[in-house]
């Protein structure tokens, strides 16, 4: 660890700490530095989770935080070195006025001008979803899910793009319950497939997230705020019906799935008010209740709710 030298602590991440530090061998270039908590710190560190980590080293996407290096220290202490973002979409949105829909916080200090007066318009949020539906695109076209798709892990870096931070790291690590602090990890986002307790899934996971994180940016509302897993899934079916059989093939055979559920019907509302109707489309696209029905990262990118949307050269910008 002697070539990165620590600066603070920026965060408590799902899997452990989050530093903000220098990188000695180039230029003492800023990174964070994340330190994975193992659950057995005895047995030194996976080689499962020592290969599946390599090969995020091997992502490279305009959209998606790069992973600079592994250090591992000590037989049982793991670090991953990534590029340093110290604004999430998280606390963008808590930093938007009260007047519209934010709670007025301060950003992180050296923000420029520029992206603290960025907002977060209808243009915005198509800039930001259609990098956030790109992100997800490459992750899923080389194979790797991410399942914890949330706001506090899409990155805002200086120029007002976004990146996602933390994919494929519950593959190598599994999805904790609680983070090392016991802080609960939030299920707000969470694929009604995973909560009603089935193992096989796939890229529909993703899709449901980044339909929960498109929701909350046009509302500034959480779209299933559920405290609890049965909460959550109640949340779900009292917005979008109850499914049926009829609706989602197999749905009575997950686990967790159980007949004396109360049988909610969908109303006619639309899920978000201030969503013209390709918005509305793609959506509810991403809500699909069958996985094998839900939108693909692939199709949400070609979706005519991104057509007068023209990405600049560098990335995305307007």
């Amino acid at each position: 660890m002697e070539n990165y030298q620590r600066l603070e602590k920026i965060g408590e991440g799902t899997y452990g700490v989050v530093y903000k530090a220098l990188d000695r061998l180039h230029d003492n270039r800023i990174v964070a530095l994340k330190k994975i908590r193992l659950e057995a710190e005895d047995e030194g560190v996976p080689s499962t989770a020592i290969r599946e980590i390599s090969l995020l080293k091997e992502m490279r996407d305009p959209n998606i935080v790069r992973l600079l290096n592994i250090v591992h220290a000590d037989s049982h202490k793991l670090y991953l070195v990534c590029e340093f973002l110290d604004l999430d979409l998280k606390k963008y949105m808590e930093a938007l006025p009260v007047s519209d829909g934010g709670r007025g916080r301060a950003l992180p200090e050296g923000t420029s001008d520029e992206l603290a007066n960025l907002g977060l318009g209808s243009q915005i949020i198509k800039k930001f979803m259609s990098q956030l539906c790109h992100g997800v695109r490459f992750c899923h076209s080389h194979r790797v899910l991410h399942r914890d798709l949330k706001p506090q892990n899409l990155l805002i870096d200086k120029e007002g793009n976004l990146k996602l931070a933390d994919f494929g790291l519950a593959r190598a690590f599994g999805v904790p319950l609680r983070t090392y602090t016991h802080e609960v990890v939030t299920l707000w986002y969470r694929a009604p497939e995973i909560l009603l307790g089935g193992r096989q899934y796939s890229t529909g996971v993703d899709m449901w997230s980044v339909g929960c994180i498109f929701a909350e940016m046009c509302t500034r509302k959480a779209l299933f705020p559920g405290d609890s897993e049965i909460d959550e899934i109640f949340k779900i079916f009292r917005v979008l019906g109850t499914p049926t059989e009829e609706i989602w093939p197999g749905v009575t055979s997950y686990p967790d799935f159980k007949a004396s559920f109360p049988k909610w019907t969908r109303d006619d509302k639309p899920l978000c008010q201030n969503l013209d109707s390709h918005g509305l489309d793609l959506l509810e696209a991403m809500l699909v209740y069958d996985p094998a029905g839900r939108l693909s990262a692939k199709m949400a990118c070609n979706h005519p709710y991104f057509e007068d949307y023209v990405p600049s050269g560098n990335g995305y910008a307007y």
